[in-house]
C-alpha cells in the first residue's frame, strides 16, 4: 500500500467539486488525519435462546409423530386384513404407507416453502402443527386400511413445514452464530426418531399391558390410539407454544419505489440489506451526514440545498432497498448457487434413509443369513442410545469443527463416513458369522459404526447452512428450503425401496455373497462425493466465494 494515500473530503465530492482543487504540493493531508477502513474481527453474537428453544421444540413434534408408528405399523396392517393373512406382504403394504408420506410431503413442502414468503413463517408452522395434530388423532382411530393411508398422506401433506423451521433458524442467526444455532437440528431430529419409536413401542395395544386398561372397549377396538394420540399432544403442546411465544422473522413488506418514507427507518433497512459486509462503496447516508457535518461549518449554504439533499437521499434509499427484496418465483432459483447444495442435500438424504432402513433390517436377520439376529429390544437400545449421544456429541463439536475446517472440508469428511458406514456391515456379519454368534468383535464394529454414524451427523448441519446461505434473498429462502426439501422427500420415498429390495434380491440370489446391497450403496456414495466438488469453498455471509 502506498504511505502517501491522498485523503479527498467528501464535503467536496458533495458539492461536486474536483477532489484536487484548491491543494498545492505541499497541502496535501498527512496520511496520519486519513481514517482507512479497518474491518473489525467479528464476535459471535449470542443465540436468542427463547426463539432458539421454541424453535426446536416445533421441529422435536416432527420427527417424533414420523416415527412413533415404526414398531407397530406392520401388526396393524395384518390386522385389517389386506394382506389376505399372508404375511410375505406385510412389508409391501407397510412399505406403501411410508413412500406414500414421503410422496405427498414432497408435492407439499415447496407450496409450504412459498406460502410462508408471503404470509410468514408464524402462520405457516401454526397450521402444519394443528394439521400434524388431526392428522396423528384419525391415524389412532382409522380401522381400514385406506383410513390408515389417508391419514398418513395427510400427516406428510402438513409436515410439508419442515423447511420452514430452516427458514426461521436462518433469520434468527447471522453468520457468526448460524453453525452453532444448526448444530442443534440434527441433534433433536435424533432426539425425536429415538422417542418416537419408544412412545410407539411401549404404550401400543395398553389393554394387552396394563391392568388399568383392560376390560375397556375403547383400548380394545383401538389398540395404537394411546401412542398416537401422545404424538398428538406434543405437536398441539409445540402448536400452543408457538402461538404465545414465537415471534415472526419475515420481515413485513417493504414500501414502495418512491415512496416518501423517514429516512432513519430506511437507513435501518438498507443497512440490514448490504450483501456484503466488505463492501468499500460509501453509502448514500455516509456521505449527506459528512455533507451535513460540513454544512455545520459553512452555514453559507442555503437551507434548501439542505433540504433538496435529505429528500433525494431518502428517495435514492426507497429506490433502493426494496429491489433486492421482491419476491421471487421458482425460476429464479434454479441457478447453480442454489441447485448444488439442493443436489448434495439430495444425496445425503438418499444415503441416511437408506442406512437408516438397513441397521434394523442388517441387524435383524439371522446370522446364518448374514445378519446380527438382534431382537427389536437390541436394536430399539442400540439406535437410542447412538441417537442421544450422536446428537449431543453434534452439539459441543459441530461449531468448532465448522469454524476450523469451514464448510465444505466439514461436509466431505462427515459424507466419507457413509462409506465407512455401509463397509462395515459385510465385515460384521463375516466376523459374526466365522464366530457362529455375536461376540466381542461384533459389539465392537457396532460401536465403531455408530461412532462414524455420529460423524455423519456433521453432513446436515453443514448442507442447512449451504442452502440458507444459498438463496438469493431473504424473501426467497422458505422457496429455497421448500425446493430443497422436496428434493429430499423425493429420494427419501425411494431410498427405503431401494435399500430393503437390493437387501432381499442381494440375499435371495447371493450376490457378492449376499452383500452387493453395501457396494451399491458404497457407489453412489463416492457419487455424491463427485457432487461435493460443486459447493463453494466459502459462503457468502463470510466474504468471497
Amino acid at each position: 500500500m502506498p504511505s502517501d494515500i491522498e485523503c479527498v473530503p467528501v464535503a467536496d465530492v458533495v458539492r461536486g467539486q474536483s477532489p484536487h482543487r484548491g491543494f498545492a504540493d505541499g497541502d496535501r493531508p498527512s496520511t496520519s488525519s486519513c481514517h482507512l477502513p479497518i474491518e473489525p474481527q467479528a464476535l459471535e453474537t449470542p443465540l436468542p435462546k427463547l426463539q432458539l428453544c421454541i424453535l426446536l421444540y416445533l421441529q422435536l413434534a416432527e420427527p417424533i409423530t414420523s416415527t412413533v408408528i415404526y414398531p407397530f405399523v406392520n401388526q396393524l396392517v395384518r390386522e385389517t386384513g389386506v394382506t389376505g393373512g399372508d404375511e410375505r406382504k406385510t412389508g409391501y403394504f407397510a412399505g406403501l404407507i411410508e413412500s406414500c408420506f414421503y410422496a405427498v410431503e414432497a408435492i407439499c413442502v415447496l407450496q409450504w416453502g412459498r406460502a410462508s414468503d408471503r404470509i410468514g413463517r408464524k402462520p405457516v408452522l401454526l397450521g402444519g402443527l394443528l394439521g400434524l395434530t388431526l392428522s396423528m388423532t384419525g391415524f389412532g382411530v382409522s380401522r381400514q386400511y385406506w383410513a390408515i393411508v389417508l391419514s398418513r398422506c395427510a400427516e406428510g401433506a402438513l409436515k410439508g413445514n419442515i423447511g420452514v423451521t430452516k427458514s426461521m433458524m436462518a433469520e434468527i442467526t447471522d453468520h457468526t452464530n448460524r453453525a452453532r444455532g444448526f448444530a442443534f437440528l440434527p441433534m433433536i431430529w435424533a432426539v425425536g426418531g429415538t422417542l418416537g419409536p419408544i412412545i410407539g413401542g411401549v404404550f401400543a395395544r395398553p389393554a394387552d399391558r396394563w391392568p388399568g386398561f383392560r376390560g375397556s372397549v375403547f383400548w380394545a377396538t383401538y389398540p395404537y390410539f394411546l401412542p398416537c394420540i401422545i404424538a398428538a399432544c406434543i405437536s398441539i403442546s409445540a402448536f400452543t407454544l408457538a402461538l404465545l411465544g414465537l415471534k415472526e422473522t419475515l420481515p413485513r413488506a417493504r414500501p414502495r419505489k418512491g415512496a416518501d418514507v423517514p429516512a432513519h427507518l430506511l437507513s435501518d433497512h438498507t443497512e440490514k440489506l448490504q450483501p456484503r459486509p466488505n463492501t468499500t462503496q460509501k453509502s448514500v447516508a455516509d456521505v449527506a451526514e459528512v455533507a451535513r457535518a460540513d454544512t455545520s461549518q459553512n452555514p453559507s449554504l442555503p437551507d434548501e440545498d439542505i433540504k433538496a439533499d435529505s429528500t433525494a437521499k431518502t428517495r435514492i434509499e426507497a429506490t433502493t432497498v426494496p429491489t433486492d427484496q421482491e419476491f421471487v418465483g421458482l425460476r429464479s432459483i434454479l441457478v447453480p448457487r442454489v441447485l448444488y447444495p439442493i443436489l448434495n442435500y439430495g444425496f445425503v438424504a438418499l444415503i441416511d434413509q437408506a442406512a437408516a432402513v438397513l441397521v434394523p433390517l442388517m441387524y435383524s436377520t439371522s446370522i446364518d443369513l448374514g445378519g446380527l439376529g438382534f431382537d427389536p429390544f437390541t436394536i430399539g437400545v442400540i439406535q437410542g442410545v447412538g441417537g442421544f449421544v450422536g446428537g449431543f456429541i453434534q452439539i459441543f463439536t459441530f461449531p468448532y469443527m465448522h469454524r476450523k475446517f469451514g464448510s465444505k472440508k466439514l461436509y466431505i469428511c462427515s459424507y466419507s463416513m457413509y462409506i465407512v458406514i455401509f463397509a462395515l456391515f459385510p465385515l460384521n456379519s463375516f466376523v459374526t458369522k466365522r464366530a457362529g454368534e455375536v461376540g466381542v468383535a461384533t459389539w465392537a464394529l457396532v460401536v465403531l459404526q455408530y461412532v462414524a454414524y455420529a460423524a455423519s451427523y456433521m453432513t446436515w448441519g453443514c448442507i442447512f447452512i449451504y442452502i440458507s446461505d444459498a438463496a438469493p434473498n431473504q424473501k426467497a429462502l422458505g422457496l429455497t428450503n421448500g425446493l430443497a426439501q422436496t428434493t429430499a422427500s423425493t429420494v427419501r420415498a425411494i431410498g427405503p425401496s431401494l435399500a430393503s429390495s437390493l437387501f432381499s434380491v442381494s440375499l435371495e440370489r447371493h450376490l457378492a455373497g449376499g452383500t452387493l446391497v453395501y457396494w451399491v450403496l458404497c457407489g453412489i456414495t463416492v457419487v455424491g462425493l463427485v457432487a461435493s466438488r460443486w459447493l463453494p469453498t466459502n459462503l457468502r455471509t463470510e466474504g468471497t466465494t
